[in-house]
């Protein structure tokens, strides 16, 4: 079955004409296990916001067999924006505070791009932790992706990231390392995106509960977990990354470099290109470094590296979501066969009040 759009919030329309999404107008029916309510909240920067959506909708999509689900978009009040970021938001999004109100079976997180060396400095900390609480309470499972799994395991558990001489920056071959109902199906080896300048220490998360699923001997930790109340789960990684999304970033980059807003030209991603890309990369790096210019960002051999980008990771991002849509349906039916909903009210963990005041 198909993703359908959360109708309840009005602003769904003009997002699913935005995407160029053909909404089929199946029924959700609230007390089928087969229909399931799903948040995404969007953390990512302004540039990324759109794509971010496209991504994850996307794969919600080519995962959700023979399960209906019904997304939301939330976005936290403080995460900095330019006027258009706050624009697309105020038209698309529902306010993190509007979590109170939904039934939500799972919840999406994403990272976003760290302002500060601590996180518990981010202008969006504390929004941020109420959602983790509100969200430990009140879903099935929580996924938390790069950034938000760091913000994540420092509330939750005191686990401090450490910042890297490098940003691990490119495709990463990582393997399931312990058995788990998220990763069957998933291949024995699989190069995964990985885009960050922190890291997680294994030792570390052992130490405090998690448990390790996917790992990769370059990059260290990819996917790990941890029971709680609602099911955690933790994505250094990007499986839901396009086939371009890497080279959006690395041009990005390279853009901050030619406008002075960045000190070194940026390292190209690892694994990601080919043999004649590299080649045509390598020549516009000697140009710039001879001398910045905004101009030059035109020259860069984009459409030469868009055609023969890899997807060797969506091998493993579907199972890993259709195993996660599946434990979905099967915590909400065991919900409705007990005819009460296990959770605390939510009004108790203050979550309106601690948006608010973040």
């Amino acid at each position: 079955m198909p993703v359908c759009l959360n109708r309840e919030l009005s602003n769904h329309s003009r997002w699913s004409a935005n995407l160029g999404y053909a909404d089929t107008g199946m029924k959700f029916r609230e007390n089928s296990a087969k229909c399931i309510d799903i948040g995404l909240l969007n953390n990512m920067p302004d540039g990324a916001l759109q794509s971010t959506e496209r991504q994850f909708l996307t794969l919600l999509n080519a995962a959700a067999d023979g399960v209906l689900v019904r997304l939301s978009l939330y976005a936290l009040p403080d995460v900095p924006r330019s006027d258009t970021g706050r624009c697309h938001i105020r038209n698309i999004y529902a306010g993190a505070d509007s979590l109170v109100d939904s039934r939500l079976d799972g919840l999406i997180v994403t990272g976003t791009e760290p302002r500060t060396s601590n996180l518990r400095d981010e202008p969006y900390w504390a929004s941020m932790t109420a959602v983790l609480d509100w969200a430990e309470n009140h879903t099935h499972s929580t996924v938390l992706s790069c950034l938000a799994a760091h913000a994540a395991v420092l509330h939750l558990d005191g686990v401090a990231r450490r910042r890297l001489n490098d940003k691990r920056f490119g495709l990463f071959e990582c393997s399931p390392v312990s058995e788990h109902p998220l990763t069957v199906g998933v291949p024995s080896s699989v190069m995964m995106p990985h885009s960050r300048w922190n890291d997680l220490p294994e030792e570390h998360l052992s130490d405090c509960g998690y448990q390790v699923l996917m790992r990769s001997q370059e990059a260290g930790v990819d996917t790990f977990v941890k029971r709680k109340k609602s099911l955690m789960i933790f994505f250094q990684g990007h499986p839901e990354y396009e086939a371009n999304t890497l080279l959006l970033e690395y041009r990005r980059d390279i853009g901050r470099y030619l406008r002075g807003e960045r000190d070194t030209y940026p390292a190209m991603p690892i694994g990601y290109f080919d043999s004649e890309t590299l080649q045509a990369l390598s020549a516009a790096q000697e140009r710039a470094l001879s001398g910045r210019r905004e101009q030059l960002l035109a020259e860069l051999p984009t459409t030469l590296a868009e055609r023969n980008l890899p997807t060797v990771w969506h091998s493993a991002s579907l199972p890993l979501y259709q195993n996660w849509l599946t434990y979905l349906s099967a915590q909400k039916e065991m919900r409705l066969k007990q005819r009460q909903i296990p959770r605390a009210p939510a009004e108790d963990f203050g979550l309106r009040r601690r948006v608010a005041a973040g």
